[in-house]
């Protein structure tokens, strides 16, 4: 175990590569990924370099292991970007070569499936990104979010602390990416309610750890990128998401159940928790629906904590990952949660 290091960041003008480590969705749903590569250009001033499998569906897990050390080997290439997430990442760990990536390390910008490989590098000694998609957000019908943009802006180009804000509206509700209409505008928002804070009475600080708390429980249950010594997230900023699959709450307990009983959960000084998607295509939710599993979600992620981690500063609806906007949080890197001053900052 190295501790996570920041590599060189980008600048405009440079070349970042776009790929497909998780899902090959950009060569079935082009819209938003064209979208997103155009804002990558024109709006960010990187130049997008593709690889064999980014467009490919149904690639092989070797196949998008290659497109990784080729990305990463490549000195030409500045930064490293996610087209999207998936479902089956872990199947590419054991196929990458940690030496190689150690040697050449570059920004890595991806969430959802992706914690496998911000994980991964993390056990590398190197600070990822969590956040920043190219159809998620760079592609977002309309333009882009505010908040995202100009978070996504500070990860990209800037080092140093960078203070998280609440978002003043948000969405969870998607629009059919196959359908052209669907970019025409932007997507239909909500107001925002702004972050709940448990236990505040206290300022913490550390390295963060953690991402979409389902892949999470896969490499829990694989037994992959946990490290066997758990003194290396002490003190830590655990930060944790859930994805457009909706886990029940009773699974969202289960697997923070399964961390504190490895003794891993109650190590950390804090949890960030993101505001939780409750809407997808194949789960529909009405806003009051979405409203109930919100709060059972809180309410399972509160047993647990009861459970093993008393007391922990605890921060809830965090804008870090399946809704939007979303903010970048480094994974490896250094945030603090200041309680009474309701302040939450990351470094990039």
């Amino acid at each position: 175990m190295t501790t996570p290091a920041y590599p060189p960041k980008p600048s405009p003008g440079d070349r970042a590569a776009v790929i497909s480590p998780s899902s090959g969705l950009p060569g079935l749903l082009p819209l938003p990924y064209e979208l997103g590569l155009e804002r990558l250009r024109e709006e960010y001033g990187l130049e997008p370099v593709e690889y064999p499998a980014t467009r490919k569906m149904g690639s092989t897990p070797r196949e998008r292991a290659d497109d990784i050390h080729a990305a990463f080997a490549d000195p030409t290439v500045k930064v490293v970007i996610t087209s999207i997430g998936g479902d089956d990442q872990i199947t590419v760990l054991p196929l990458l070569d940690r030496e190689l990536i150690r040697a050449n390390p570059k920004p890595f910008f991806g969430y959802s499936d992706n914690t496998n490989l911000l994980a991964y590098l993390w056990n590398a000694g190197i600070v990822g990104y969590h956040g920043g998609s190219v159809m998620c957000e760079l592609g977002r019908p309309g333009a882009m979010d505010p908040l995202t943009a100009e978070s996504l802006r500070a990860a990209l180009f800037t080092s140093g602390e960078y203070e998280l804000k609440p978002a003043a509206r948000w969405r969870d509700v998607d629009r059919d990416w196959a359908d052209p209409v669907t970019f025409e505008s932007e997507p239909e928002t909500r107001p925002g309610s702004g972050w709940s804070w448990m236990n505040a009475d206290q300022a913490v600080g550390g390295r963060s750890w953690g991402g979409c708390l389902e892949i999470v429980g896969q490499l829990l249950m694989a037994d992959r990128e946990i490290s066997r010594d758990l003194t290396v997230y002490d003190g830590g900023v655990l930060f944790l998401e859930t994805s457009e699959e909706l886990p029940s709450a009773e699974e969202v307990f289960r697997v923070l159940r399964s961390m504190g009983e490895r003794g891993l959960l109650q190590r950390f000084s804090a949890l960030l928790m993101g505001r939780p998607k409750t809407w997808s295509f194949e789960c529909p939710n009405s806003p009051e629906e979405g409203a109930r599993y919100a709060t059972e979600q809180r309410e399972s992620v509160l047993r647990a904590l009861e459970a093993y981690a008393p007391g922990l500063l605890t921060v809830f609806d965090v804008d870090l990952g399946h809704t939007d906007p979303q903010t970048v949080v480094p994974y490896g890197g250094t945030i603090s949660v200041d309680g009474p001053a309701r302040r939450i900052t990351v470094t990039y």
